[in-house]
């Protein structure tokens, strides 16, 4: 097996057409360790909901994809269309063959796979708690239990976190905090005058504080009126596998492309200043990054893996699989990037 370099996943998805986007985002997943394992081992069958009203073939044409990409002998490309197929089902958006954004094709695929393997299957009544006379840690810890109440499966325990947003009243100085779990960050691209900025400059971007002032002001608790607010993100719960999206494209429909390069680490990112509690792990490594070269109009998708087995970066360009060295990672046209925290391999 050793001698077949198609056997350790490294094998090309076929373009379906326009399908580079699927593609990208397909082969940083099959090289998310656990997720692989997750699908090699069928550990998924255990947790599908069979019961008739959740549909299952996303997650089985999933996991297929996934075993047929580590345990074939040919180094032939494979082609992703019944998978393609049963994706479509679910986010009908991806129907046809337009070129679309990978990381919008992630969020569905994730939520669609988390759907199908919950481990709740009936959902309990919405009951309003009052957690806010409780510390911070403590609440946060209770809104956490609340969401997996309803949301609890493989895919949470690896990719979801918990974010904490603090709003404190310049008026009175009363600050309330809400917590939200998230999937993904989408980091703004801080712009200094060169043509370089690092991750972390992202990073301080987009936790620093906000003044919402004139329309945006809130009510404050306390004061019972609008009031001028800082608001300010700390990430309270550090997911296993982080996955941070550069916002490469402007809100508005996609039109222009910033290609700044953003310098980010292959090892050891460390997290813990944007810790809201003093965080014991918050250190990551870089494992896959989703591409996006050329403009809006005519772009194109590729990924660059690190093999789990090997430890060794390949360029996955649909049908293409290449090594590559892990200097070429780095590149201006990093879109999307899959983080695993340092102690997460189990």
């Amino acid at each position: 097996m050793s001698n077949s370099k198609s056997a350790q996943g490294l094998v090309g998805l076929k373009n379906l057409g326009n399908t580079c986007f699927m593609n990208s985002i397909l082969q940083c997943l099959s090289n998310t360790h656990s997720l692989r394992d997750y699908c090699l081992h069928n550990s998924h069958r255990r947790d599908l909901n069979n019961n008739s009203r959740t549909n299952t073939a996303l997650m089985e044409e999933f996991a297929k994809l996934i075993q047929t990409m580590w345990t074939s002998c040919s180094s032939e490309a494979v082609s992703p269309s019944e998978f393609k197929t049963q994706i479509q089902r679910y986010a009908p958006r991806f129907v046809g063959y337009n070129q679309q954004d990978a990381q919008e094709f992630l969020r569905f695929l994730l939520d669609g796979l988390h759907n199908e393997v919950n481990r709740v299957t009936v959902r309990p009544r919405g009951t309003v708690e009052d957690f806010d006379h409780l510390p911070d840690e403590e609440k946060g810890k209770k809104m956490w239990s609340k969401y997996l109440e309803r949301e609890d499966s493989k895919i949470v325990d690896l990719f979801v976190g918990q974010l904490k947003s603090s709003l404190t009243c310049s008026h009175c100085g009363f600050c309330s905090t809400v917590f939200d779990p998230f999937w993904d960050l989408s980091l703004p691209i801080a712009k200094k005058g060169y043509g370089e900025v690092s991750l972390m400059d992202c990073m301080r971007l987009f936790t620093k504080e906000d003044v919402l002032d004139g329309d945006e002001k809130p009510t404050c608790y306390r004061c019972k009126a609008r009031r001028r607010c800082t608001k300010k993100f700390t990430i309270q719960k550090f997911p296993k596998i982080l996955v941070l999206h550069l916002k490469r494209f402007s809100e508005a429909r996609r039109t222009s492309k910033l290609s700044t390069y953003v310098n980010f680490p292959m090892k050891d990112l460390d997290l813990r200043e944007f810790a809201s509690e003093n965080s014991i792990n918050a250190v990551y490594n870089l494992y896959a990054v989703s591409n996006h070269s050329g403009t809006t109009m005519g772009g194109h998708y590729t990924a660059y893996c690190r093999n789990p087995n090997s430890g060794e970066w390949y360029t996955f360009n649909d049908s293409r699989v290449t090594p590559m060295s892990s200097s070429q990672v780095r590149s201006s046209d990093a879109y999307v990037l899959f983080y695993e925290l340092a102690s997460s391999r189990m």
